[in-house]
């Protein structure tokens, strides 16, 4: 794949839309921007409720295009936000994503995107994410990954 001619910025467009079309397929999804959107609000819900240095350590491992998204509107003085409940959660998630409109499993959602996480990104990293999540957000990690 060769679009912007620059080997970098055309590796991360390759990567991006092998993250998004794995999150289409978990949700059943055909819309490629309804997988952004639902990634994008989902890292960021993340994010929030992670430590600075946690979150930052997660960040040097998505590819470059998802980082950009994944930092967007990022506030340190804002984080860790104190989510320790699932709804909590989702209701984030719900939030970033502003279309009330949309028939969304947000839990599904959520299991699909720390799916894609597990078996993208260090086996390190994702037990130190999980180990700083509340047990009941550490529970919507994958049990048995297929790594």
């Amino acid at each position: 794949m060769n679009t912007t001619g620059l080997a970098v910025f055309d590796q991360t467009l390759q990567q991006t839309h092998e993250w998004l079309k794995d999150l289409m397929y978990e949700m059943g999804w055909e819309d490629s921007q309804l997988a952004y959107k639902g990634l994008r609000a989902t890292l960021q819900t993340l994010r929030d409720r992670m430590t600075p240095e946690e979150a930052v350590h997660l960040g040097a491992q998505l590819p470059m295009l998802i980082r950009g998204f994944y930092y967007e509107g990022w506030k340190l003085s804002d984080i860790p936000w104190k989510i320790r409940h699932k709804d909590d959660f989702y209701n984030r998630i719900k939030e970033i994503m502003a279309d009330d409109t949309l028939d969304i499993d947000y839990e599904q959602l959520t299991r699909a995107v720390f799916k894609l996480l597990e078996h993208r990104i260090s086996k390190g990293e994702t037990e130190d994410i999980k180990s700083i999540l509340p047990k009941e957000l550490a529970e919507l990690w994958p049990h048995d990954p297929e790594k």
